[in-house]
């Protein structure tokens, strides 16, 4: 800051002016009045000399954050005339700043100037990629209208669409790097915990009604078969789909991820992206964790060997029927607190309702069934038989496995609960004659309904349906027992608290879907929908890192609690001279900064100060 004075004036007006750098733009303002030269006279003999020791007692104030300012405002002064169809809010967002201090620490940005270096490309990856990512998370659109929103942020970045385009393509070309650059440099910021790999599936739709078709390619005659395929959809979409695989560790972070097509078979998808993974640990052991859908016997058979394990869910009513049996004989059952003796007749009779039998209701019967079968191995040996002949036949293996059965009066009553209210719906839909009003499908109430053919002798019969009391038995049985199938020789107790942790990575699957958007997805380019995903995938880590963070600073908050403070941390430009912070307190922001120590939590901002910030944590 300066003294500012018309010196050819005979009673100049003294005032101290600064000069601002906001971005690209520099101006310099006059930002207190100190007073005319024949007002300073009544308090000093040397005005001018009073007016630099003022400028200098303000450089002091400034340095230490305070700062005593004249603002003029002209209540009548119009908005500067602009080309836009609709206005658009001239807040910029510093949440960003949080999301960028992970991404620093990825070191993304020194990825993408490798890949740049022998490169023709004139744009900038890494800004393209950044933005995106961040605003994946803080305002997911489509590509174009992130494009269209790149001045809500501070840096307020510049880049055309068409090289948003060129950059997909050249991130879906450096796709297995990517992906392996993201873990190893993850490890810089939180400790992985891989000793247990949680995988599963999911589906994403695209807004189209027609599927890629399969092509043959000119020159080595290969079938390429198309992206976009129709497949069994939970939420049964009539759309095409594309499959996700994702691999997440023991504290919920992601590791690695695949993309397939719709039609897939999810369970095709898990070996190939594990050997992936194994590769990316070097050899180092790991428990191979999922649901029953992702856990066939080829999965089980590959991580029984090179120091790999398995824990996976296994339905109770597909078990064979000695294994049937063995979980229904009541012999064998202990409790998984105490580990003592229990019967499953006494955990379905107890009073639950006295307030002694408590620690019962919420405790868990299990019991360890042995369930190893022969296996084969793709290898072949010589077998003598009687007769003296020889012949090379298959070589079996014992895959070693235990079963697990739970049973918690808990589930039993909520189980039945459910059920009772079908029953109740399918009684309804009986007594109105609507049975073939009805979705057929696996779990609906019609597997209650059976249907029957009633007439006289030589008469045409007619249908009618009646409730089917043998199928409500049959799945009634079933009632409250879960099963895991593992060949981990350690307790029931660590298994089962290993398989409960599984839900993490149906929230990973529930915050791309519902806070990151990341369906319907609306290109058609296979490459540009890889690319798309992976801008999600980074999205996800760098969330999964921020919440690993809060939860080693001691503090915990919902999905929704943590992204409205980002998206809520905007400030207001007040004419160059600084930046007000349009965002309250709270414990999340406030955790924030106590974690990242970037300052964050204050009224008003140097902007001096913001792009020393940002060009600290970018570096």
């Amino acid at each position: 800051m300066k003294l500012y004075y018309d010196k050819k004036s005979k009673d100049p007006t003294y005032f101290i002016q600064m000069g601002f750098r906001n971005g690209k733009k520099t101006t310099t303002k006059n930002v207190k009045r100190i007073g005319k030269h024949s007002e300073l006279l009544k308090i000093s003999s040397d005005p001018l000399a009073y007016a630099k020791e003022q400028v200098r007692k303000y450089n002091e104030e400034y340095k230490k954050g305070k700062a005593d300012m004249d603002i003029k405002l002209d209540f009548s002064e119009k908005l500067t005339a602009a080309n836009y169809i609709a206005s658009k809010s001239t807040l910029v967002n510093i949440g960003y700043f949080i999301l960028q201090k992970i991404y620093h620490d990825l070191k993304i940005a020194d990825f993408f100037k490798q890949i740049q270096t022998d490169s023709k490309v004139t744009f900038s990856c890494n800004d393209i990629n950044r933005f995106f990512t961040f605003a994946r998370i803080l305002d997911p659109k489509s590509k174009w209208g992130t494009f269209d929103k790149l001045d809500t942020y501070f840096e307020q970045p510049s880049f055309e669409y068409q090289h948003i385009l060129r950059f997909m393509d050249i991130l879906e070309d450096n796709y297995d790097r990517y992906l392996e650059h993201l873990y190893l440099n993850s490890e810089n910021i939180a400790v992985r915990n891989t000793s247990v790999c949680y995988f599963d599936c999911t589906n994403y739709y695209f807004e189209t009604e027609e599927e890629d078709e399969d092509f043959v390619d000119e020159v080595t005659g290969e079938i390429i078969k198309g992206f976009r395929k129709y497949g069994p959809s939970k939420q049964h979409q009539p759309s095409p789909l594309v499959q996700m695989g994702l691999f997440m560790d023991g504290n919920g972070i992601p590791i690695s991820m695949c993309i397939n097509p719709g039609s897939d078979n999810e369970q095709k998808s898990a070996i190939p992206l594990e050997k992936k993974i194994t590769k990316m640990f070097k050899g180092k052991p790991f428990i191979y964790c999922a649901d029953a859908g992702l856990g066939s016997l080829d999965i089980r058979q590959y991580n029984s060997f090179v120091r790999r394990a398995f824990i996976v869910t296994q339905s109770v009513k597909k078990l064979s029927k000695p294994l049937k049996d063995a979980m229904f004989n009541d012999f064998g059952y202990r409790l998984l607190s105490d580990d003592s003796p229990v019967t499953i007749f006494h955990m379905k009779e107890f009073d639950r309702f006295n307030k002694e039998n408590l620690s019962l209701y919420n405790d868990v019967a299990y019991k360890v069934i042995d369930a190893s079968k022969a296996v084969d191995v793709g290898l072949y040996e010589e077998k003598t038989f009687k007769n003296g002949t020889s012949k090379n036949v298959k070589s079996k293996a014992a895959l070693k496995q235990r079963i697990i059965v739970t049973f918690s009066r808990k589930m039993m009553e909520y189980q039945r609960s459910i059920r009772n209210r079908q029953i109740e719906r399918a009684k309804d839909i009986i007594k109105h004659n609507a049975v073939e009003d009805v979705k057929k499908g696996p779990h609906d109430v019609t597997r209650f309904i059976r249907k029957i053919s009633v007439g006289k002798s030589g008469e045409k019969a007619s249908d009618c349906y009646e409730l089917d009391k043998a199928a409500i038995e049959r799945e009634e049985k079933y009632d409250g027992y879960y099963a895991v199938a593992t060949n981990l020789e350690d307790s029931a107790k660590s298994i089962l608290e290993i398989n409960s942790r599984r839900y993490k990575i149906e929230d990973c699957f529930r915050v791309l879907k519902t806070n990151f958007r990341a369906r319907p997805i609306y290109h058609r380019n296979k490459e540009r929908i890889i690319a798309h995903f992976m801008i999600c995938y980074t999205a996800l880590l760098i969330y999964r890192l921020l919440e690993y963070k809060l939860d080693q600073y001691g503090k915990h908050f919902t999905t929704e609690n943590i992204l409205e403070t980002l998206k809520n941390m905007n400030v207001a430009n007040m004419n160059d001279m600084c930046y007000m912070a349009t965002y309250t307190a709270s414990k999340v922001c406030t955790a924030l900064n106590g974690i990242y120590v970037l300052g964050l939590d204050k009224k008003y901002y140097k902007p001096k100060e913001l792009n020393k910030i940002i060009k600290k944590i970018s570096k």
